[in-house]
Parts: C-alpha cells; structure tokens; sequence
C-alpha cells in the first residue's frame, strides 16, 4: 500500500512544521527536532514498501551524500533528533562535569535502565549499563562462576570474535575444555536446531554456551528459545549476544526466555557510540561474580557486576530520545522495513549460479545482514578486493568479513534511510561483478 503525501504528513506530525537544515553531508535538507510516527491503519508490510513515508523517515539522518552506505552493522548514524539530544548533553556534561556525574546522573540512569527496561519487558534491577555489547559480553563470559576444571564451553564460528575470545580465555582461567561448532551453510531453521542438538549431545561436559541471536558475519538469526530450552535440559546456561538483533527486530526478553543476555544501543537504536548494557535475571545474578571484587554496590545490585571507571555519560543521557525514535516508528515497522530491503536485493541473486548468498530466506532467520560471496572467491583476500571494487568504482561501502568455516564473504547491511533506489543500484553493480 502507498500513503499520500498528505498522510504522511499527517503521520508525521510535526514533521512538516519542523525547521529545515542542511548540514555538512547530508543527502538533501535534514528535519530537525521530528520524530516520526507509523500512520495508523497501515500494515508493516504494506508501510515498508512506502518509498515516500521512508524518504522522510531517512530525512530525519544526515548521511553522506559521497557514497551509498551499505555497511550500517558496525555503527547505527544517530537520527536527527537524537543527534541533537547528543549534543545538548555533551554541552551539559562539559558545563556541569563531575557535579553532574556526583548528583543528578545517578538518578537519571536509574531512569534510563527503567526505560529500557520497560521495552525489553524486565525490571531496572536485571540490567546494568556497559560501554558497549563487547563489555557486557565479556563481563558475563569472564565472571560466570558455575564452571569447574573439566568443564566445557561451547561457541559457534558465527558467533562474534570477542566473545570467542573470552570463551577462549575460559580454558586457562578455569580449566575448561573449548568446542568449537561449524553453523550449517546454507542454514535452515531445522538445520540450525539439529546442529546444537548434536553437539551438546556429542559433548556433555559443557555447561556454558555462547550463543548469538543474530551474528554479525553473516546475520543469520537463529531460533534461540528452542536452544535454550535444549541447553538447560542438559544442565547448560545460555549467554545470549542479543547486540545486533534488539532495534532490528521486534522482541522481548521473555521471547528468547534467556538468563544471561547482552545487548548494543548504538548499533539499531540509535543511541550515541559508547552504550551497551548486560541483563541478568534477578534469580541467577549470584552465578555472575562481581567484576574484579567491586565494593561500590553490594553484591546482590547488578551494578556490581560492571566496573568502567569514569564513562563518557552523554551517550545515555541521550537514551530516552533515541527509545522516543524507535517507539514512534516502532520495532514491528522497522524489522519490516530492513527485511524488505535485504529481500530487494537477496531476490535477485538467490538463484544466480554464479553468487552464494549466505542467509536463509526462512522467516524470523534474518533481519537486514546478509552476506554473499561470489562462487569459488572465498578468502579474505577475495572479498576485501570485491569491497573495495564496490567502494572504489561504485561508491557503495560494504565490508569483507572473515570467521565462517566455509569461506569469507562480503557483507551487505541496508538501514532505515536506504532507499529502493540505492538498493537497485546495488543489484546493477553486482550484476556487473558476477
């Protein structure tokens, strides 16, 4: 379905009335200080197909106008609005600094936590903010305290390579010995649960297992509430990397049904760089030791369980108008959106003999990241010269990634403020390439 220009401005409120800048970089006027809304009446799919109401959503981002950015994984470009939230508090930081940090900041991250913890549907006490998913990761990994010599963990070669290498780290520290699987490719849904089921069959010395909602080397996103389920019927916990898949999908904690679980604010909501946070369900937080024996808060406060010194606080003080961008367009809107432009592409080149595309077409197994490799070119060496060709001659940014066991690959990661159009113009170039 396709909405007039008079209902999008409709849905989008303000947005019309709103001031107009320009900025250095961006791709047209940027609306300053609107935060679109999803008209009413509208289904996902219908409103991810609508090229106006997402022109003016993509608006809300200044974003170079020198190259089409197909590489949005590493780091989510603020929306406008958040961007200027940013700024405010970074002022209001350099004006106020350690007062500000003293007094009113403790209350206001304890707001924050709230906020976030309503959205993920937890309580403020399971959740302990971090610089990053990388912090939070290796926080939960290095201070689960359940394992004895002996013992096992396992990982995935999908997984995320700090976490492998924590999980790593394990075998010296607690004397554990490391598994490491191979994810099946191509991946299928029954093909995924078989795999885990196998493995901690085969191996019933583990007793943790890293596990990533969605992987960030090729984005498949596998179905973690039966993996759970199968790993606590054998006496395994669950530490879900949950960074790249909240803000891209539309989900809960309660539907992972995980104990353990990291996440990033600023990759998919927005949130300035520097913001992560862990969850620890309040009945398993005395299996996660406090990070280096810290005293600042009792053992039984989560906080106990992160020790970052003296952080960069703007980032979240900024927390609540990045949360307002999402809940106004929504994570159901947004997921829709993201698939359908991996699907503009994927479609296309999904049957090609000549191109693997790495991410089943399976619902609920993929969000915006997909990779490819071109058949045959599977070295790093390969994939880092078809990036650069892209970048170079295209000006479309991508990256190369390395990690799967059956070959590198480039990695392609549309966001909010991608168009159909730099969509299409990815096809044609990689029509060329093949």
């Amino acid at each position: 379905m396709t909405l007039s220009r008079r209902r999008i401005v409709t849905g989008l409120g303000a947005l019309a009335a709103a001031p107009m800048v320009a900025g250095p970089g961006a791709a047209g006027p940027v609306v300053a200080g609107a935060v679109p809304a999803a008209p009413a009446g509208v289904s996902a799919a219908g409103l991810a197909r609508d090229e106006d109401f997402w022109a003016a959503v993509a608006r809300q981002f200044r974003v170079s106008p020198d190259f089409v950015n197909l590489e949005n994984g590493y780091y989510g470009i603020m929306p406008e609005p958040v961007r200027r939230a940013y700024h405010h508090n970074v002022d209001r930081l350099n004006e106020q600094s350690s007062h500000l940090l003293r007094t009113a900041y403790k209350a206001e991250a304890d707001k924050v936590r709230d906020r976030i913890a309503g959205l993920l549907g937890v309580t403020r006490e399971e959740i302990a903010l971090t610089r990053g998913g990388t912090e939070a990761l290796q926080n939960l990994i290095t201070g689960y305290r359940r394992l004895r010599p002996g013992d096992g963990v396992m990982y995935a070669d999908l997984d995320y390579h700090s976490g492998q290498y924590a999980m790593n780290w394990l075998r010296s520290r607690r004397g554990v010995h490391v598994v490491r699987i191979v994810m099946p490719e191509p991946a299928t849904r029954r093909a995924v649960l078989d795999t885990y089921e196998r493995a901690l069959r085969d191996h019933p010395k583990v007793r943790l297992l890293l596990l990533s909602h969605m992987n960030n080397r090729t984005g498949l996103v596998v179905p973690v509430r039966e993996i759970v389920a199968m790993a606590r019927q054998r006496g395994v916990d669950v530490i879900v990397d949950a960074a790249h898949s909240w803000g891209q999908l539309d989900f809960t904690l309660a539907d992972l049904d995980a104990d353990f679980a990291v996440f990033s604010l600023h990759k998919w909501m927005g949130v300035p760089l520097g913001a992560g946070f862990l969850v620890i369900r309040e009945h398993r937080l005395a299996d996660i030791d406090p990070l280096y024996a810290d005293e600042t808060y009792p053992a039984t406060d989560i906080r106990s369980r992160v020790h970052s010194g003296t952080m960069n606080v703007a980032p979240f003080l900024t927390v609540d108008a990045a949360l307002d961008f999402h809940e106004s367009l929504t994570a159901r809107a947004k997921q829709a959106r993201l698939c359908y432009l991996r699907d503009r592409w994927v479609g296309r080149f999904r049957d090609a003999g000549s191109m693997d595309v790495l991410t089943p077409d399976e619902p609920g197994m993929y969000g915006a990241i997909t990779a490819f490799r071109l058949r045959g070119r599977t070295t790093e060496a390969d994939n880092t010269a078809i990036a650069d060709r892209l970048m170079r001659d295209h000006r479309i940014f991508t990256v190369a990634r390395t990690g799967m066991s059956g070959g590198d690959a480039v990695r392609v990661t549309p966001a909010l403020f991608t168009s159909a159009s730099d969509i299409d113009r990815l096809v044609d170039t990689l029509r060329d390439i093949a």
